[in-house]
């Protein structure tokens, strides 16, 4: 009897996930482990996580900020996602400027609510705030909570965050970005008091892995990392309180191949940008090469993890980055971080359709025959710059009546992650 109960059981969860779609990405990605703990990730979950990991940019805010608009297409982004079997949502929420949104019970609540629906559909999931390389003096409309001060033995007070107070105190990357728009120095003690906040909130939203952007530019006056290294310790610590997993994921962009001090990581896996090489030889034509710029491959530093274990070379995400356009769009420049002149999701957006699609899979194949350490984070919301009828962003969703502006790789990531 319990024999012929558990096949009906198995049957019936057959039939309810193919009638959904979602039959092949979920039962592959569900025979692997995605278990972590306050102990740490072991290398195999990280890299199954690594595996299924796509750029989802403000998924999880999709109300602009000045709340007059909304995303009329994030139920076909969630779709996607649930159907594609995606394990890792990098960037889902952060601020670019506008950091007094953080510190409003909408933001949060947004947020904590679009993560609650996806752990009930599958509690594996990893979602990724973004602890960015610019302060404004937005920040200085956010209160200091009291569990801030706390967490650095200071005297709780009543009081907002300082911006000059994080800014270099000889001038180095003031205004950067524009003016009263900066990179913090991790240094400053009120730097640390940002980043250790705004981590707290997004882990009390739901998220449990932290991209720390440029953090060479942030440590700026912190060459061997000392500062860094406390204020990830205390992050770490935050995480075993508040994190729904006791344990944090923390990368960064690394253009020197890691993060660590005295052979140790500071973080979990290294992240950087695909850096494309223009072929000149074929409009919009681009490749991956090692030793192209400052590209990571074979260049992931080996050391012992923040979870024990050690190897020779770190794990690492590469992405299709967003950065802009150069002087002299559409023409091709094999010395430059750009392709063909615009940043990289840009001129992927670009291509034909057919070629996005092959570009994906020769990206995809080229890394696990190159350097197998390396993962490609799949594109699947990101804003562009390039001229488009696609509101200023890339997305990976199938064209349809749900996303109209859809560049269709979907069905070619699920490929790729389902051979």
């Amino acid at each position: 009897m319990k024999v012929r109960c558990h096949f009906f059981i198995l049957i019936l969860g057959t039939i309810v996930f193919q009638v959904f779609g979602i039959s092949s990405c979920w039962s592959e990605s569900s025979s692997k482990s995605y278990h972590f703990d306050e102990k740490g990730i072991s290398r195999e979950v990280l890299d199954n996580y690594l595996e299924r990991s796509i750029t989802m940019a403000c998924f999880l805010t999709p109300h602009l900020p000045e709340g007059s608009r909304t995303n009329p297409y994030h139920e076909d982004d969630k779709r996607m996602l649930k159907e594609l079997g995606a394990k890792f949502i990098g960037r889902a929420i952060y601020r670019w400027g506008g950091e007094d949104q953080l510190g409003t019970d909408e933001f949060g609540a947004n947020a904590r609510k679009i993560i609650q629906e996806f752990h009930a559909f599958d509690s594996d999931i990893v979602f990724q705030a973004c602890l960015f390389e610019i302060v404004t003096r937005q920040v200085e409309k956010v209160a200091v909570p009291d569990w801030v001060f706390e967490g650095y033995d200071l005297p709780v007070e009543k009081r907002d965050f300082s911006y000059e107070k994080m800014l270099n105190e000889k001038g180095v990357f003031v205004d950067h970005w524009s003016r009263d728009s900066s990179v913090p120095d991790i240094t400053r003690q009120e730097s640390q008091l940002w980043f250790y906040y705004m981590a707290g909130a997004y882990m009390d939203m739901g998220c449990e892995a932290f991209h720390l952007g440029q953090v060479e530019l942030i440590g700026m006056n912190d060459p061997e990392r000392k500062a860094w290294a406390g204020l990830i310790g205390k992050i770490r610590e935050l995480g075993k309180k508040k994190a729904r997993r006791h344990w944090v994921i923390l990368d960064a962009h690394v253009p020197h191949g890691g993060m660590l001090l005295k052979g140790k990581s500071l973080i979990d896996f290294n992240s950087f940008p695909l850096r494309i090489k223009d072929v000149p030889e074929k409009k919009m034509g681009g490749k991956l090469e090692v030793n192209y710029l400052d590209s990571i491959y074979k260049r992931s530093l080996g050391c012992e993890t923040p979870s024990g274990w050690s190897c020779e070379h770190l794990p690492y995400l590469v992405e299709f980055d967003n950065f802009g356009r150069s002087k002299s769009p559409g023409v091709a420049n094999e010395g430059s971080h750009f392709a063909w002149g615009w940043d990289e999701i840009s001129w992927f957006s670009l291509l034909p359709e057919e070629e996005r699609n092959g570009w994906l899979e020769y990206a995809y194949d080229w890394l696990k025959k190159t350097d197998p350490v390396g993962h490609l984070q799949m594109p699947g919301n990101r804003i562009i710059t390039c001229p488009n009828e696609t509101e200023g962003r890339y997305r990976a969703n199938r064209k349809s009546d749900q996303c109209p502006i859809g560049y269709s790789q979907e069905a070619t990531i699920k490929k790729l992650w389902n051979p």
